[in-house]
């Protein structure tokens, strides 16, 4: 594995930056705000989560702050099946967002099972 120097080298966090754009871009003229702060919300913690591990120095601190970006990693994919229920946005959309939301979870679900190992 390669040196990582800064949280932005972390593959996981660039997925998760796909995934909070992806969901700002199809969100900008949704008029359910209550919906819309969810997800987004849920969405940027994942990526803050993995920054913030970055930060921490004790691996107890680092694990939990990976347990929290898997954790909102579920519940955007929750939230992605109610946009579906009530057909927010076109199939197309949603196929792309559970298509990036497995992808980020296995990569950050990846990373979690490394630094598991260094314990």
């Amino acid at each position: 594995m390669t040196t990582i120097q800064k949280f932005e080298d972390l593959e996981c966090w660039k997925e998760a930056r796909k995934e909070t754009n992806l969901i700002y871009t199809y969100l900008k003229e949704c008029r359910d705000f209550s919906f819309r702060d969810q997800i987004q919300r849920a969405s940027v913690s994942v990526m803050n989560n993995i920054a913030e591990w970055f930060a921490r120095t004790t691996a107890k601190d680092r694990i939990q702050f990976f347990m929290i970006a898997t954790s909102s990693l579920s519940e955007v994919r929750s939230m992605v099946y109610l946009w579906q229920d009530i057909w927010y946005f076109s199939k197309e959309q949603t196929d792309k967002l559970f298509e990036q939301n497995l992808h980020t979870s296995q990569v950050t679900y990846g990373f979690l099972r490394y630094l598991n190992t260094l314990k």
